[in-house]
């Protein structure tokens, strides 16, 4: 048997221990794939063909031995470039020659000792700043749905070899929806799990806290199954949430819940406006909750001013990241004026904006008093044709962000869990999304009330029409 690419994370790695499929064989068609599609789709930065083949060929030998208690034994995943890889380059979207990492980071660490093939390296936007990927290091990563459209950012490599299926499943990162944005522009679920879910090591905090590790796969159960074997923490991680199950609820009835549904955009310094026909599949989607037994209002968390707090933590974690830069020079301008930026507010600001965070939790923590998750879109529109924000000014670039993008950066400063769900498309055949929301390590409830939707609405059965150049590979 040879899995076609609709075979997801779970049945991949089930046909694997069954003895029907071999690793070998997945990679090498993972690879073909690869290949075919990057003129089109451009994914990867790196794909490590040979290697993941001598890892395929070594999971085949283990899985020769029944009972070896790896759950993804085989199975070729992806992840992201800003996540360390041993003998690879993290470029982390910014161009220049890049020595290769010496050790895994963490959360590779992790999939590694579940078994994953780690195929290669996805692109990402320069430090991960944009809802686009795009950029002088590598080109354009582009939308399998429209390939004159962007995937969204900065996760877009990660999520354009999902969606095209390359990859069954990918890391990510999240730092202001950068799971969860690009998720809702491909048509897939992605998981931002609460902050130390999976860790960030080599650094203990990403972004002074507001970037964590998460999941992109076309279903819940593979979200939740990549996010399970990935999970943990090192030794010096200053965040360690308890342990989670959160496969084990995926199918779980999570009961009547109270559910709000948040259409107004969080505090923004420029106006942003939810567009008509993402605002349209949202509310569907809220009615659709609605048939199955839930309760649902509209009703907004007490945001405030929670805007104020995430500058300072954004750029200081630019000015981190641009000090560390081995070839500044070449960073994009409107990173070197966040760096700058991020130097001026790294002092009292900064303490300021991390002191407020547990004054936050109270806050927003008290509307789960009265309600139990929130639905809220994850973009305001649709996903922007290729270029269109590549060129701007750092200020047009920001207000173009917002305007796009206003509503998944607050649970980034609350560092608590939240999942993007496929919400339909626009009238143009565009993908959008929805997020839910929910307090700190409800990843379980989050992924039950998703996966009752997804048995609803079997958005995994939707596929984009593969590139032309990718055509004979996807077949």
């Amino acid at each position: 048997m040879a899995l076609d690419r609709s075979e997801g994370l779970a049945e991949t790695a089930r046909a694997l221990a069954a003895g029907e499929v071999t690793s070998r064989a997945l990679v090498e068609r993972a690879l073909a794939r690869i290949e075919a599609s990057q003129g089109s789709l451009n994914a990867f930065r790196i794909v490590r063909a040979e290697a993941a083949l001598e890892e395929a060929d070594a999971a085949d030998r283990q899985l020769a031995s029944p009972g070896t208690g790896r759950p993804l034994l085989g199975v070729p995943v992806a992840v992201k470039d800003d996540m360390d890889v041993a003998g690879e380059p993290t470029a982390f979207g910014c161009c220049g020659e890049f020595p290769p990492v010496a050790e895994d980071g963490e959360a590779v660490r992790r999939l590694r000792a579940a078994g994953a093939v780690i195929i290669g390296k996805t692109n990402t936007c320069e430090f991960g700043q944009w809802p686009f990927t795009e950029g002088p290091a590598f080109g354009a990563t582009r939308n399998p749905w429209s390939t004159e459209h962007t995937p969204g950012g900065s996760s877009g490599g990660s999520a354009a070899a999902v969606a095209a299926g390359l990859v069954p499943a990918a890391l990510g990162s999240d730092g202001a929806g950068s799971v969860r944005i690009p998720a809702a522009w491909t048509h897939l679920v992605g998981i931002k799990p609460q902050r130390g879910r999976i860790s960030t090591w080599p650094r203990g905090e990403s972004f002074q806290g507001i970037t964590v590790n998460g999941t992109l796969a076309r279903t819940v159960a593979d979200a939740a199954l990549l996010l399970d074997a990935a999970s943990g923490n090192h030794a010096q991680d200053p965040h360690r949430p308890p342990h989670l199950d959160v496969s084990g609820a995926v199918g779980r009835d999570p009961g009547r819940l109270r559910i709000a549904l948040s259409l107004k955009p969080p505090f923004t310094a420029v106006p942003a406006r939810l567009l008509p026909e993402v605002r349209t599949r949202v509310v569907e989607l809220a009615e659709r909750l609605a048939a199955l037994g839930h309760f649902v209002e509209e009703a907004d968390p007490p945001y405030g001013q929670i805007g104020l707090t995430f500058v300072p933590r954004a750029t200081a974690g630019i000015a981190e990241r641009v000090g560390e830069a081995p070839f500044p020079a070449l960073l994009d301008r409107r990173t070197r004026d966040a760096a700058r930026l991020g130097r001026l507010l790294g002092g009292a600001p900064l303490r300021a904006a991390r002191r407020a965070e547990s004054a936050l939790h109270r806050r927003i923590g008290s509307f789960f008093t009265s309600y139990d998750v929130v639905l809220a879109p994850t973009t305001a529109a649709p996903p922007p044709r290729i270029g269109a924000l590549l060129e701007l000014s750092g200020f047009a670039t920001d207000r173009a962000m917002i305007a796009a993008c206003p509503y998944a950066w607050p649970w980034n400063v609350l560092g608590w869990p939240g999942v993007n769900v496929p919400a339909g498309f626009t009238p143009d055949g565009l993908p959008v999304g929805a997020q839910l929301l929910g307090p700190a390590n409800s990843e379980p409830l989050l992924v039950q009330v998703a996966a009752q939707l997804e048995a609803e609405l079997r958005w995994a059965e939707k596929w984009p029409s593969p590139p032309v150049t990718a055509r004979s590979a996807a077949a």
